[in-house]
């Protein structure tokens, strides 16, 4: 099968196009045909090994020392199940689904094999496709809402409360807005000028354009202050938040449940929950993609389609 390997880290040029071997499944394994994954940041994080100077040593260490020890990359993908391991019982082939590969990655490939149920989003996870949506948008629905999922999770939202999302035109961001305001909250969002009309189609009640305003100078004040690029700071937010309120980055840990998936599932067929996607490239082209991401303007999602 085709897929994008990567031997060593550094720029994107390091990304080849090579011929694996198909995997195939065994035990509780289900065997996915990619139609669709994603540059995820976590993807370009990994390709260059930039991480923080505190986490290099463990990071090299679960990375691989001198090179990564997973060549085929990939967080996020959609496609069709296209065989089943003997013990498997919840999906058959044909099967449409949405997954998100797990810290094993391996989305950047023709096919990818994960368990049909986890314990630990770490391994993996795999739930049947949204109906209302295509493999690209499906794929583009995994790894950012999950974790945006999780840190909504984590602030308590409920519906009254004020809720600021500082980088709300990424892809933790968009989907962070939308199920913030799905819970019921009022949603401001923080994002550049080109990227305000994306924000308040996404349902935030008020937009605050980083480039002309600092949020924390409007005189605004909020319940949950949630910084979904990890560039703000809790010293710096601390003058908008309210007595007891509460500052979240996504560069903190997010907690994932097994059936977190399904839920995004619902939200999404109930019209509650979409993806963004900014640009799509061919698998040929993931140099590009990475070049593109690696700027940091993406808007959303860049999604990549496979065969």
């Amino acid at each position: 099968m085709k897929a994008i390997i990567c031997t060593r880290y550094g720029p994107p040029e390091v990304l080849e196009l090579a011929e694996v071997a198909k995997p195939v499944p065994g035990g509780d394994e289900v065997l996915i045909k990619i139609h669709a994954t994603t540059v995820a940041a976590g993807d370009v994080r990994t390709r260059a090994f930039k991480v923080p100077l505190l986490e290099w040593l463990p990071a090299r260490l679960y990375l691989g020392v001198t090179r990564p020890k997973r060549p085929i990359l990939g967080l996020e993908l959609a496609g069709e199940v296209a065989e089943v391991g003997k013990d498997a019982t919840r999906f058959k082939p044909g099967d449409p689904v949405f997954a998100f590969a797990g810290f094993g990655f391996g989305a950047y490939a023709e096919y990818l094999c994960l368990p049909e149920e986890s314990k630990a989003a770490k391994d993996g996870l795999v739930a049947i496709k949204p109906s209302n949506m295509t493999y690209a948008e499906a794929a583009a629905a995994t790894g950012g809402a999950l974790t945006a999922l999780s840190f909504m999770r984590k602030a308590g939202i409920q519906g009254g409360q004020r809720v600021l999302i500082y980088g709300a035109s990424g892809s933790i961001g968009t989907f962070a807005v939308q199920l913030a305001k799905a819970f019921g909250a009022e949603v401001t969002g923080v994002c550049s000028t080109a990227n305000v009309d994306l924000v308040r189609a996404l349902g935030a009640d008020k937009v605050v354009d980083y480039t002309r305003e600092d949020f924390t100078t409007t005189g605004e004040t909020y319940d949950v202050i949630f910084d979904a690029v990890a560039k703000s700071s809790p010293s710096h937010s601390r003058r908008a938040l309210k007595e007891g309120g509460l500052f979240l980055s996504a560069h903190g840990s997010a907690t994932v449940e097994p059936d977190d998936l399904m839920v995004l599932k619902d939200l999404i067929e109930a019209g509650k929950l979409r993806s963004v996607i900014d640009r799509s490239y061919p698998l040929e082209q993931i140099v590009e993609a990475h070049r593109y991401v690696e700027q940091g303007h993406k808007k959303g999602n860049v999604v990549i389609t496979v065969g």
